[in-house]
């Protein structure tokens, strides 16, 4: 057995980043912890305008209910929500939808900005919410329920899908007077339309260019909330910008499918690379940790436990190749599991909450260049014959400077060394060193 001294003050760095890490941790808590603002007192009507964009997802639940919790607690007059999604995963827009049903104070859903949609899940939000605006330019729709992955769902449970996502969006229309003939063909037949033809079929209730203009169109309008008729009084009212915290803008970036897959991938990479080379410490560090972020975004994803499964199988089947002369067969069959995996790893309504082609492309390329060339160059250098210290000295030729019966001085490279042999060696024979101990040699004659 080996034993080697560490150097003192060798974990000084590995405390110091320690530390480091928890200051800063300390900081950004801090920093996030805003304390909620109460509006000024101005005589004025108060409303709040949070901006949702992009897939629906755990943390716009979280966003959405929190602004409506506190419009409600600071008794604004409504909560204006500027929307523009491609839709989403169905428990995320059931949970907004509950809270804008429950809510005390009127809920304004806005379909903007120009160019923007309100597709799938956000055409029921759509119809849960108390008035419904569109800019021009937008479209709203195409709300057919689908599959995890993607793809429509089997003929017989399809139409039970269907049929429930379509009861449940006639209901929604009715309780604002919308049109739930049209809410009920957007689920099974997909349709989509403008904001002329959303306002002409009685889907929504305004076209407005921008936030005062649909202040102004609104203001007088009755609504009902939490079963009371209500007047919304909001021609002069005074808008506050609604900002999700740096958590959940930090979140919602996580939870990007394309995010939690490189980040899943590259937990993977940094764990192997440190196994394969043990004390670098930062691969594996940076490793944990994406691996650890990973693990959080999925659980806000619908994730398949089988595709975890492919893709773990597949970094196997790379590692075992490095160390196992397959002749490639290894390497296909990881290239294989790594692409199914990948492919059925994760999924949601539409392209928003699933895993993009081209990522998983690149990052098929990448890994099997990594396994081939990085980690394949790790473990070559480990198998490589040490060239300095006493390891190095084993294998290496030299002379006999005397004779050795059985001990004498040898020149071995460089160096002249005192040195044992089982058998006689004459002086100027040529030695090679079986072994080294202490600060002798054992040799023999070449």
């Amino acid at each position: 057995m080996t034993i080697r001294r560490v150097p003192a003050g060798a974990g000084r760095p590995l405390r110091s980043l320690a530390l480091l890490l928890l200051l800063l941790g300390a900081s950004m808590a801090f920093l996030g912890a805003k304390r909620e603002p109460v509006p000024v007192e101005t005589g004025k009507p108060q409303i709040d305008v949070l901006t949702l964009t992009g897939a629906i997802q755990p943390i716009s639940a979280q966003v959405m209910i929190q602004a409506i919790d506190r419009a409600e607690r600071q008794k604004l007059e409504a909560l204006v929500v500027r929307l523009d999604t491609p839709g989403g995963l169905d428990t995320a827009m059931r949970d907004i939808i509950q809270r804008i049903l429950s809510s005390e104070v009127p809920v304004v859903i806005y379909v903007a900005p120009s160019g923007g949609r309100a597709a799938s899940a956000g055409t029921f939000i759509a119809m849960a919410s108390h008035v419904v605006a569109m800019s021009p330019g937008t479209s709203i729709g195409a709300a057919t329920p689908i599959q995890a992955g993607g793809q429509d769902i089997g003929k017989d449970l399809g139409r039970k899908v269907k049929q429930d996502a379509a009861s449940y969006i006639r209901t929604l229309a009715r309780q604002h007077d919308r049109n739930p003939e049209w809410a009920e063909k957007a689920v099974l037949e997909g349709a989509s339309i403008n904001e002329t033809e959303a306002l002409k079929l009685h889907v929504i209730e305004v076209i407005a260019r921008d936030v005062p203009d649909l202040l102004r169109q609104i203001d007088g309008r009755k609504v009902t909330v939490a079963g009371l008729t209500r007047t919304l009084h909001t021609r002069d009212a005074e808008t506050r910008t609604v900002e999700p915290t740096w958590r959940q803008r930090l979140l919602s970036r996580i939870i990007d499918p394309n995010v939690a897959y490189v980040l899943f991938i590259l937990g993977f990479y940094g764990l192997l690379f440190e196994l394969s080379n043990p004390g670098s410490i930062l691969p594996g560090v940076v490793g944990g940790i994406c691996l650890l972020l990973a693990f959080l975004a999925f659980q806000a994803l619908p994730v398949n436990l089988t595709g975890i499964l492919l893709i773990v199988f597949a970094m196997g089947l790379f590692a075992i190749d490095l160390k196992v002369q397959s002749h490639g067969i290894l390497t296909v069959g990881g290239v294989i599991s790594l692409v199914l995996g990948s492919l059925i790893l994760l999924g949601g309504e539409g392209p928003t909450m699933q895993i993009s082609r081209s990522v998983i492309g690149t990052v098929v390329v990448t890994t099997v260049l990594f396994f081939v060339f990085v980690l394949g160059a790790a473990i070559r250098a480990q198998r490589r014959k040490p060239v300095t210290g006493s390891e190095g000295l084993v294998g290496e030729h030299g002379v006999a400077l005397t004779d050795l019966a059985p001990s004498g001085r040898v020149f071995v490279h460089g160096e002249y060394w005192e040195a044992d042999a089982e058998d006689r060696i004459d002086k100027g024979a040529k030695v090679i060193v079986d072994r080294v101990e202490g600060m002798r040699l054992r040799v023999r004659r070449v």
